[in-house]
């Protein structure tokens, strides 16, 4: 399975429109190879860098969808999946990277999994994680980088 993006390849930097410091849109995704087996679909996007002072647990959650359907292949720009929407640290939907310290890794997790999830929109990424677990058959990620211009 293959998740990527026309707006930065794996490794490189997040285009500023899709941070909290342009437009804060979802980038287009693209999605190839999903297992036949497959019943849905999970996305997460992550940044695992926060400051200890900030988060505790240095991660910070920008979007989860779930249920999503097993043949989609594309999630256009500025846009939300068909799936159920997911809770990240501070709201349902896409949040842009928006890093206050310095260049952040921000990981967008794509999950197939052998069943749909019996949660309700809101469910955290815990939540969905939980939920997941002895169901995933095949994964993919795609990582990018951020880091705010300072003046």
């Amino acid at each position: 399975m293959e998740l990527s993006s026309k707006a930065f390849r794996h490794g490189e930097k997040i285009p500023l429109k899709y941070t909290c410091d342009g437009d804060d849109v979802n980038p287009e995704l693209e999605i190839k190879g999903v297992p036949e087996k497959a019943k849905s679909l999970v996305l997460i996007m992550d940044d695992p860098d926060v400051p200890k002072d900030r988060r505790p647990d240095g991660l910070f959650v920008h979007w989860v969808v779930f249920n999503m359907p097993p043949n989609i292949k594309h999630i256009a720009e500025e846009s939300t999946p068909i799936g159920t929407l997911g809770m990240g640290t501070m709201r349902l939907g896409y949040q842009g990277p928006c890093p206050p310290d310095r260049e952040h890794r921000y990981f967008f997790k794509l999950y197939a999994l052998d069943k749909l999830l019996t949660l309700k929109e809101g469910a955290d990424k815990t939540e969905v994680e939980t939920a997941m677990k002895g169901h995933i058959v095949a994964t993919s990620e795609l990582m990018g980088r951020y880091e705010r211009q300072r003046k």
